[in-house]
């Protein structure tokens, strides 16, 4: 994955989520629970790490909007 820059996190409010789960369904469900209540700026894949268990999604949020704003 991409490292975190600063501007992911740049002032208070913002965050980067990274969600592991064993698949891509339950990923997409905990983004899709954060997206309710949260403007987000949605992830579209999971990525595998060779090796690793599962997969990993890595979103960024704003607590600051509404979703959908």
């Amino acid at each position: 994955m991409r490292q975190i820059n600063e501007a992911h996190v740049a002032v208070p409010g913002l965050a980067v989520v990274e969600v592991a789960a064993a698949d891509d369904e339950t990923a997409f469900e905990v983004q899709e629970l954060l997206a309710a209540r949260y403007a987000i700026a949605p992830a579209d894949r999971t990525i595998r790490e060779p090796g690793e268990p599962g997969v990993r999604l890595r979103f960024f949020l704003d607590l600051h909007q509404k979703p959908g704003s």
